[in-house]
């Protein structure tokens, strides 16, 4: 399956995750609104997030898949069933034990995360409950993200891409249905997080179970001698140190968020969620597609094979990302209007969601790069780089924040975000072709300019036909609204890829990256 197909498919999957990612934080919106209670919960859902991004997602994932390709390329089946089977059964251990600790010390937890809230104990025990209730959330999405590891090397790329979607239905259902049988109706999104994870990892393992690869319980202590799993262990010590940058970045802004105005936790997660919609499509979808790939081309010895699925990658990258980036920042006010507001999200939280969104659109095309110039050094089995870039990109968005968020408030926390991802991009981008790792095709200036050339003509587009608009005020036209923006981004989206086609721009020229 090549490259573009196969990030297709993933795309695909990943749009429908986060099209009812918008409805379930539409349906918060309106039900929650933005309040202390909002602030407790989405503190207490990104702890449990956060370490599922280093246990699952982040240095597990990095160090497993590589080992994974390999023994899948050099090894009879046999070995590879033991293989995941130990894996398996070592990082359920470890997340059981980090799941039972989470829960002992979470009032340190909080306080870590967001200390402001101690000037508020009521707030600060409701984000103590939650976090305590949501904790195991971090078992069941560590397991399925070990799933999807599998499943993606074995070149099953839809069940994973899928299973996000459970989450959001979870949430939708039992906001929609469950609410007024809690005493406390935020309690009603712990339990939707709890049931999700648990939808999720049931399906993910019986996908495994399809495929021949389900895994089996084995001794910790005698999977230990696993020579392979000893290099995955051995790989992950880097790779926790740079996936940790990310966390330790996201815990001091928020800590920083839960100081500023109340509402502010909120406004940057609302605006931090609709970015995740072009991140997850793209970066997500591309990095889940080329980590394996290229694995297995470096495995196999095959570097202009290699070389073709990162030039590849990279030029869809730069022809999604950089008209994404433009349309989210001029049409911020607009998505966040037809998103978020209603009767408990009013127009002036559209407005600070908003600047945050444009914060965060600054830094776009670096976010996204990232998802795909790290698996270039990750299918080498070289952690230490991406590591070191992470570490100096945490040092920038520090750095900034001394000048963004004293300028801009919450909003200065999504551009330090946003230019620390810019630096890591150009950081490891440098790299791979210092190294002689990369070395671009041919044909990138023409196809730079013209891709600039249909970003300016989007741009002016949008300035022009948003004219005289305003956005929160067509609050009681809310169909009226979403069909204006539906028609908006349309417009945007037909101008660009027409001056594209009218610049020369064929979509043959991103075929053939198999």
């Amino acid at each position: 399956m090549s490259l573009l197909k196969s990030a297709a498919t993933v795309s695909v999957f990943t749009l429908l995750s986060r099209i009812t990612g918008l409805i379930r934080d539409m349906l918060i919106a309106r039900y929650f609104g933005v309040s202390a209670a909002t602030d407790a919960f989405y503190v207490a859902f990104r702890i449990p997030n956060m370490l599922r991004r280093l246990f699952a997602e982040g240095a597990f994932s990095q160090a497993f898949v590589p080992m994974l390709s390999q023994v899948k390329e050099q090894q009879p089946e046999g070995e590879q069933k033991t293989f995941i089977s130990d894996v398996f059964s070592l990082l359920g251990c470890a997340v059981f034990i980090a799941s039972l600790l989470g829960i002992a010390f979470a009032p340190v937890v909080v306080w870590l995360i967001a200390s402001g809230f101690k000037n508020n104990p009521e707030t600060f025990d409701l984000a103590v409950f939650l976090t305590r209730c949501m904790f195991p959330y971090i078992i069941f999405m560590s397991l399925v993200s070990f799933a999807a590891a599998v499943l993606n090397t074995w070149k099953h790329f839809a069940v994973p891409a899928f299973t996000p979607v459970l989450l959001n239905v979870s949430f939708i259902c039992c906001t929609l249905f469950l609410v007024n049988y809690f005493s406390v109706p935020i309690y009603t999104l712990a339990f939707a997080v709890i049931l999700g994870g648990v939808l999720q990892l049931s399906m993910q393992f019986f996908a495994l179970k399809r495929i021949g690869c389900f895994p089996r319980l084995s001794n910790p202590h005698k999977a230990l001698k696993n020579a392979n799993v000893r290099q995955v262990l051995k790989l992950m010590v880097p790779a926790v140190v740079g996936v940790s940058v990310a966390p330790i970045s996201i815990l001091i802004n928020t800590n920083i968020a839960s100081h500023l105005q109340k509402g502010a936790v909120t406004w940057l997660n609302y605006a931090d969620r609709l970015m995740e919609f072009p991140t997850a499509l793209l970066g997500v979808a591309l990095g889940s597609v080329l980590l394996p790939s290229l694995s297995a081309a470096f495995n196999r010895g095959e570097l202009d094979r290699y070389n073709r699925l990162l030039d590849r990658g990279l030029k869809l990258v730069f022809l999604l990302a950089i008209p994404a980036a433009a349309g989210l920042g001029f049409l911020a006010e607009g998505l966040a209007a037809v998103l978020f507001q209603g009767k408990n999200f009013s127009g002036s939280d559209v407005s600070m969601t908003a600047i945050a969104i444009e914060g965060y659109a600054v830094g776009l095309l670096g976010l996204i790069s990232i998802k795909i110039l790290a698996p270039a050094f990750y299918s080498r089995k070289d952690i230490k780089t991406p590591v070191k870039g992470a570490i100096a990109s945490l040092i920038v968005v520090q750095c900034c924040n001394i000048v963004t968020v004293p300028a801009f408030g919450h909003a200065g926390l999504a551009l330090s975000v946003g230019l620390g991802s810019v630096f890591n991009a150009l950081v490891l981008f440098t790299l791979l072709k210092r190294r002689g790792w990369y070395v671009p095709g041919s044909g990138w200036f023409v196809y730079m300019l013209r891709v600039l050339m249909a970003t300016a003509a989007m741009t002016v587009f949008l300035i022009w036909i948003q004219t005289g608009i305003d956005w929160s005020a067509m609050q009681p036209q809310w169909a009226h609204r979403l069909v204006l923006v539906a028609g908006v981004i349309l417009g945007a989206a037909v101008t660009y890829f027409a001056v594209l086609a009218v610049l020369g721009w064929r979509a043959r020229e991103l075929r053939g990256a198999d």
